[in-house]
Parts: C-alpha cells; sequence; structure tokens
C-alpha cells in the first residue's frame, strides 16, 4: 500500500505540530480557512472527545469502513494492513458513513496507532474501551461509545483514500488539528497559509483582550483590529 501523506516524521514536522498545538485554536484556524475561501473544513459538532484535554495536529491517514451483515474468511485483514502502515506524524480518520453497528476503534488500535507513532485519531463513528484509552493517553474524537465489535458488522474497504469524515472530504496528508472546540482539516496546499493567517489573527486577538479588559468598547477595538 503507498503512502500518499507527506509523513514520515521529521523536525519541520514537529516543529508545525507543536505550533499550531500550543499557539493556535481550531476556532481561529477556521477563520483563516473561511478567510481563504474553504468554508467547509471543520467536521461535525458530534465528533467529540473522549478526554476534554485532548489536543493534536498531524497528517492524515484515512481508513473508511462499511457496514456489512456478514462475517467474511479473513475480517480484519485489511484493517490490520491499514493500522499497520500508519506512519509517525499522522492522526487517523476514520469514515463508516456514520455508523451505529459498528465501534470499529478500541484500545487495541488505539494501542498499535501510538505505537506507529499516530498523534491522535479521529472516529467519524462509534468506539469502545473507552477507560483503556484514557488510561492510554491516546486522544481520539468520536461521535459515540458502544461495546460492539466490528466483526459481521462493518470491515474497512480501503486507506489511504479521500474520505467523507464528520461531514467533509479529507484527503491523505491534509493537516488535521482537534481541540476542544472541534476537528478541522486543512488542505495540504494551504497549510503554510493558513498558519500564518491564523497567527497574524491570534496577535490581534490578544491585543483586543488586553483593551477590552481594560474598558476599552468594543466597537473601537474592533474598528482597530478587525476581530471578534
Amino acid at each position: 500500500m503507498e503512502n500518499v501523506a507527506s509523513s514520515p516524521k521529521s523536525s519541520a514536522d514537529l516543529d508545525l505540530f507543536t505550533r499550531v498545538e500550543t499557539q493556535l485554536y481550531t476556532a481561529v484556524v477556521a477563520d483563516s480557512l473561511d478567510e481563504l475561501g474553504y468554508h467547509e473544513q471543520a467536521m461535525s459538532e458530534a465528533l467529540r472527545p473522549l478526554s476534554p484535554e485532548a489536543c493534536f495536529c498531524g497528517w492524515a491517514r484515512t481508513i473508511a469502513y462499511a457496514d456489512v451483515f456478514y462475517t467474511p474468511p479473513d475480517p480484519y485483514a485489511k484493517e490490520i494492513e491499514a493500522v499497520d502502515s500508519i506512519l509517525p506524524g499522522e492522526v487517523v480518520v476514520i469514515s463508516t458513513g456514520e455508523s451505529r453497528r459498528n465501534a470499529p476503534w478500541g484500545e487495541l488500535l488505539s494501542t498499535a496507532a501510538r505505537a506507529r507513532g499516530a498523534r491522535g485519531a479521529v472516529v467519524d463513528g462509534l468506539v469502545r474501551d473507552v477507560k483503556k484509552i484514557q488510561q492510554l493517553g491516546f486522544p481520539v474524537f468520536a461521535r459515540g461509545i458502544k461495546p460492539v465489535d466490528s466483526q459481521g458488522r462493518g470491515m474497512v474497504v480501503e486507506s489511504n483514500v479521500p474520505v467523507c469524515a464528520g461531514g467533509i472530504v479529507v484527503s491523505p496528508g491534509d493537516l488535521i488539528f482537534a481541540d476542544y472546540d472541534g476537528v478541522v482539516a486543512v488542505p495540504a496546499a494551504i497549510v503554510g497559509e493558513v498558519v500564518r493567517l491564523a497567527c497574524e489573527k491570534v496577535a490581534r486577538e490578544n491585543k483586543s483582550r488586553a483593551e477590552l479588559m481594560e474598558g476599552a468598547f468594543l466597537r473601537d477595538v474592533y474598528r482597530k483590529y478587525g476581530v471578534l
């Protein structure tokens, strides 16, 4: 299986991830995407973190599941291949068609992904083994929780291809950024521009906040800095 994402891990990747995770937040990244005309890059509000402190950034590694109503001879073959192909610096993005039958992600896949160097997972579907995932410290976003296995309910049909997750199209190598406000996907071609705009907006917001704390009127601060 060919990897088309922009991993493996490099010092430049780590610098980018650290900058985004510590200096930015998904709201300001979403605003910057809007400014560039990308208005559909925030995933559904139904995707929530298993732990409120979850925050991660990395290159998308996509895995597509589909519902099934039988058990094939080797139900986990493509799933194992997909997870074993994860590279350092990637975020696993799971598409299930918003299935409620199947909880494809749990403790062991989280453990395997973490060992491969994944920075987190976004599951547009259900997960299980939540307490163990929390103990592991691997950050996961999901639509919900259900204690059922995927066998006979769902299986991997493809990986590292464009998928629909959280209501938006995610391509391998997109920059995935998740924090308590939600998940955004930044197309690989505009990552540098989005990060630059977001950092500039954060600087203006910081100045706005300081002046508002000192009693300035919102209309005057907005006229000066142009942010709300």
